[in-house]
């Protein structure tokens, strides 16, 4: 019998990736989602992989677990990091700035 896929590896590569994307788009929480979702299904399927080991296949699971746990651990850094600047209000200084350097640029 031939070893099979496990389910939910696609899933979790898919959502490392996007993971990726959510935290440099949005100051890193759908990234701290996506990738909390994705460490939820490698683990699921881990499980899964550990009571029939006979009949899955491992593949890039681990990988894949990893590429996730990267991915919150950057989310997680660039959230404090947007935190920061809003509490500190050098966001807002760094606007007043780009906009200068806009009409400059537009003269």
């Amino acid at each position: 019998m031939e070893k099979q896929k496990l389910p939910n590896e696609q899933a979790v590569m898919i959502l490392g990736l996007t993971s990726f994307i959510g935290c440099c788009c949005t100051s890193g929480v759908l990234g701290i989602v996506l990738s909390g979702i994705g460490i939820y299904l490698s683990s699921k399927s881990e499980k899964l992989l550990a009571e029939n080991p006979e009949q899955y296949n491992l593949g890039a699971l681990n990988t894949w677990k990893i590429v996730n746990f990267v991915s919150l651990g950057l989310s997680v850094c660039v959230l404090i990091y947007a935190i920061y600047m809003n509490v500190t209000g050098k966001d807002a200084e760094q606007r007043e700035q780009l906009m200068e350097m806009l009409k400059q640029f537009q003269k």
